[in-house]
């Protein structure tokens, strides 16, 4: 499978890249971001732009890949629920109707957030933002989209893009499996559900911490 991920040069991204490089079934992964990811591998291919719609004049590149794994995003820290919504819906969903318009047999996988709001009416701002994401990115003609909601991701060996609060929650994940192991998964298990579901669908479009370990088997 050919596959291209977003969001390569921040944690999600650079794990689930690091997990398809290694993976016998990618023979090739384009990134798409603003910078190099940092990485060399002979399966890997990057297109920098300067603003992500830069990909409607790539569409026959773009048309030779069998998946999108959209690990890009940002925080809603310090984010109105207006400015939040340009950096989360607005980004995701424009370049998600690109590329739906350029292949539609493609597979299309967002990170959306653990505990994102079914009713898109909550009370919490972040998690009505990405749900109305997923609800939008469901209506799109892929071949099949699939939301993703990890809680805590714990990081690979070698990961680069880690801060260092994430280093702490690292530090302290063995408590986290024992006390709320549906709130915490491995970054290969994240990357290994992304391959599989690709290649062998799942029975769900929205997939939590515990769909997510049970399709990286």
């Amino acid at each position: 499978m050919k596959i291209i991920i977003t969001g390569a040069t921040g944690l999600v991204g650079e794990g689930v890249l690091m997990v398809c490089l290694e993976n016998p079934e990618i023979t090739e992964v384009l990134t798409i971001s603003r910078k190099p990811s940092g990485r060399q591998h002979n399966k890997l291919k990057e297109l920098i732009v300067n603003d992500f719609s830069e990909i409607k004049n790539k569409g026959p590149q773009l048309s030779r890949y069998d998946a999108c794994f959209f690990c890009a995003g940002v925080s809603s820290v310090g984010e109105t629920e207006e400015s939040f919504t340009k950096k989360t819906y607005d980004f995701v969903i424009s370049f998600a109707e690109i590329l739906s318009q350029t292949n539609p047999a493609m597979t299309f996988i967002y990170v959306s957030g653990n505990r994102t709001d079914s009713t898109e009416q909550g009370k919490v701002m972040w998690a009505r933002v990405k749900r109305r994401t997923e609800n939008a990115l469901l209506k799109l003609p892929f071949k099949a989209v699939y939301n993703f909601r990890p809680g805590f991701m714990k990081p690979m060996k070698g990961q680069k893009n880690v801060r260092f609060i994430y280093r702490i929650f690292d530090a302290l994940s063995p408590v986290w499996y024992l006390c709320i192991p549906n709130w915490i998964c491995r970054m290969e298990e994240v990357g290994l559900a992304m391959i599989h579901c690709t290649s062998r669908g799942y029975n769900k479009t929205v997939l939590e911490v515990k769909d997510i370990k049970a399709s990286a088997l």
